[in-house]
């Protein structure tokens, strides 16, 4: 299932960043593949989207919630 274009994807393209600098700046194992599907909005898993938060919140020195980066809760 999907739930189309999420507001991280719109974050990094304006950023002008790519998957590869989340998945460097995670400390919690994030792949590729889960950083491409994260932006895509196929549907992940509520911890996946945390470990997303936290490498986007290092990378950037934001501290964004959750519902800020996705508008869907995870199962």
């Amino acid at each position: 299932m999907e739930a189309g274009q999420q507001p991280l994807d719109r974050f990094m393209d304006e950023a002008d960043l790519k998957n590869n600098n989340l998945v460097k700046c995670s400390k919690e194992g994030l792949t590729h593949k889960r950083a491409s599907k994260a932006r895509k909005g196929r549907r992940i898993t509520q911890r996946m989207q945390k470990k997303v938060l936290c490498a986007w919140n290092d990378l950037t020195g934001e501290k964004r919630e959750i519902d800020e980066l996705f508008n869907y809760r995870g199962r």
